[in-house]
């Protein structure tokens, strides 16, 4: 378990999809194949069958579409929560690069301690392998200092700076989790009428507000999660963990009432699993 808080931390959750680009450039396809054409012999490549025809794609073959994180900061003793999406509900699709800079940016400026459910396997890679892809510089989140102690290392395997939920509590081989079944399992919400496997068909649909949408409940979850290992590691006292989800429920009602129904319908499933 993790050895510290740090006063800024972001708890973060990505989205992507099939990339038709790096399909074609994978299997010389040509150009004047159609991107249904194209998704079809990436699942068949990567091992679709009649019981998965969508199977899971290596992140090399993908594209970002968005993130969304929880943010703490501890300024002066007290801890303020904000919820950050990559695009913004109402902004509609926005440049693959523009969204990874943006969000690598904010972290090292930040120095944030990192925090994601199988972001060591998923998550950070995909965001390195596009950063690539894009051309996208970030100098200030791949700075490494000389020594631990002088500032956040997130390509330090054993960083606390960087740390990944599922490696900590989500187990191994068959005991692992999803974050779907650890969270339901904690009482905190899970999926909720949207799951990975629809991202593809909202993204070729257009409604990339879904996709934001789902993002968030992730995220929103994935900062619970963390906020359980917080307060069974003794880095939050009773009276603090309770000021903690008190503070995530205000923002919740704060975003509510600034027109993000979504999050509605997150709060009134927390508050049913923790009665």
């Amino acid at each position: 378990m993790y050895k510290f808080i740090a006063d800024n931390v972001v708890v973060f959750d990505v989205e992507w999809v099939p990339d038709p680009a790096s399909g074609r450039r994978i299997y010389k396809l040509p150009e004047t194949a159609s991107d249904a054409e194209v998704l079809e012999v990436m699942w068949r490549e990567g091992g679709a069958t009649p019981e998965d025809p969508r199977p899971y794609l290596k992140t090399v073959m993908c594209r970002i579409v968005s993130i969304a994180a929880v943010v703490r900061k501890k300024v002066r003793g007290d801890v303020r929560l904000e919820l950050i999406s990559l695009p913004g509900l109402h902004d509609g699709v926005q440049p693959e690069g523009k969204i990874i800079r943006q969000f690598l940016e904010a972290v090292g400026n930040l120095g944030a301690q990192l925090v994601g459910f199988n972001s060591s396997n998923a998550d950070l890679p995909i965001l390195f392998q596009r950063a690539l892809a894009n051309r996208v510089t970030a100098p200030t989140f791949c700075h490494r200092p000389d020594k631990p102690w002088e500032g956040a290392d997130y390509f330090a395997r054993y960083s606390d700076f960087n740390i990944d939920l599922k490696n900590e509590v989500g187990g191994y081989g068959k005991a692992s989790s999803s974050l779907h079944e650890l969270a339901t399992s904690l009482g905190i919400p899970g999926k909720m009428g949207t799951d990975g496997s629809n991202v593809v068909d909202l993204w070729r649909f257009g409604d990339i507000r879904k996709i934001v949408e789902y993002n968030q409940h992730d995220a929103l979850s994935t900062y619970l999660v963390w906020l359980r290992t917080a307060y069974f590691s003794g880095r939050l006292t009773d009276d603090a963990f309770v000021r903690e989800e008190q503070l995530l429920e205000s923002l919740l009602n704060q975003e509510i009432g600034d027109g993000s129904e979504h999050l509605g319908l997150y709060l009134d499933a927390w508050k049913a699993l923790r009665q």
